[in-house]
């Protein structure tokens, strides 16, 4: 069943083609505008709450010309791809619109049918406008004494994301994501912070920070029965620092906590310079006891070489190929041979961006250990996850897993 009066706006060279298309939308109470020229389309105001069938095969400009302009403008509508191509070049131009942070929501292969159109239409979620805005406050640019202040004054607040043992269904770990409690902005994402501090060099300050709170809950934790793995996200800066090492330890040793309970999270990207350095840093942790992640494995350019040169003990999954494991034969595959690898490596998987009963259950089937994501919980201040921790204990059928 769709709802009734969705605006779907098509854009396909071929006349008939966008015709049919057109009287099968109709049938199922859509209301239909139709393009068959991209130009005539991207001059023309789109609503923002639109639904986009856009052909890739155009002879004036191609669909991933329109993608690129799209963009450009900022269009928010939600696009469907459609194409006589094969699914690769299908799954590539997805990759390409969502990197555009266009709000694109399915592919479909021609001829497409109507049972093809309805599920679509049907599957749909109330329309959200992507953010994109990222790095930017409403109310104007933070500058570097503000972002200081708030690091000095404890103005940052950390939330935490549970992590769940797929196989028992134990909670045994979360994931640190910090905040900004602004005094007069109210709370700040860090997507609107965290590259200005990288910018500015207030990231080494920023994660000493996050990392001293972290291990202050973790032990807080720890003293009311509640033993939990911490994961903290680290930068390329950190660990461009020899002195990284000893100030951990003495932070874990003067909370007379086990360094294997803290996870310090390193993305490929951040690897991939002062190569000698960091794997200087990260062996002597490891020999220090900490754990160490390697986090949105499969983005980076040299996934496998990083995994031969650093000793690793987990590897995160990154949500982008999670999210569509249920629909996408692609991302499946690159999914499951993450977990082999990392069954072969010895190393922890954890998969974030869990987000339903079926990619939980096909993440399951694969032999994935350990997952995130907003179908288990969704990050939530330290106080809070003690509560949901109650609701939750003793109960590891899904079914079960909630947010507070």
């Amino acid at each position: 069943m769709t709802d009734k009066n969705q605006h779907v706006v098509i854009v396909d060279d071929d006349p008939h083609y966008a015709e049919l298309l057109g009287e099968m939308l109709s049938a199922l109470d859509c209301l239909v505008t139709l393009f068959t020229s991209p130009v005539a389309f991207l001059e023309s105001d789109i609503p923002g709450d639109s639904i986009v069938l856009l052909d890739l095969k155009m002879p004036q400009l191609d669909g991933v010309e329109v993608i690129r302009e799209m963009a450009a403008r900022k269009i928010t509508a939600r696009i469907v791809l459609i194409s006589g191509y094969d699914s690769g070049v299908l799954h590539s131009a997805q990759q390409l619109a969502k990197a555009h942070r266009l709000n694109v929501v399915d592919r479909l292969t021609k001829p497409v049918m109507m049972k093809d159109l309805k599920t679509v239409l049907a599957n749909l979620e109330p329309h959200q406008i992507p953010n994109n805005t990222s790095g930017d406050l409403r109310d104007g640019a933070i500058s570097v004494s503000e972002l200081r202040e708030a690091i000095r004054s404890e103005q940052l607040e950390l939330h935490y994301q549970p992590q769940i043992n797929m196989k028992s269904g134990e909670l045994v770990g979360a994931e640190a994501l910090v905040r900004w409690r602004h005094p007069h902005r109210g709370l700040v994402f860090p997507n609107q912070f965290v590259p200005f501090a990288e910018n500015n060099h207030l990231i080494g300050d920023l994660t000493a920070r996050v990392i001293r709170m972290a291990v202050e809950q973790t032990r807080y934790w720890g003293e009311n029965n509640l033993k939990l793995r911490v994961s903290v996200n680290v930068s390329a800066e950190n660990i461009s620092s020899l002195a990284l090492p000893e100030q951990l330890s003495r932070q874990v040793e003067q909370h007379q906590l086990d360094p294997s309970m803290l996870t310090l999270e390193v993305t490929e990207s951040a690897l991939m310079n002062q190569r000698i350095t960091s794997l200087d840093i990260l062996t002597r942790l490891r020999m220090k006891g900490f754990k160490l992640s390697i986090d949105d494995f499969g983005t980076g350019y040299s996934s496998l070489s990083q995994l031969h040169r650093i000793p690793f003990t987990e590897l995160k999954i990154d949500q982008g190929f999670v999210m569509d494991i249920d629909h996408d034969e692609e991302s499946r595959a690159i999914v499951e041979t993450c977990v082999m690898l990392g069954h072969k490596l010895k190393m922890n998987t954890v998969a974030e961006g869990v987000e339903t009963q079926k990619v939980w259950d096909l993440l399951k089937e694969m032999g994935c250990e350990t997952a995130q994501g907003y179908f288990i919980a969704r990050p939530m201040p330290a106080d809070k996850l003690l509560s949901w921790y109650d609701k939750y204990s003793g109960s590891p059928d899904t079914e079960n897993i909630h947010s507070p």
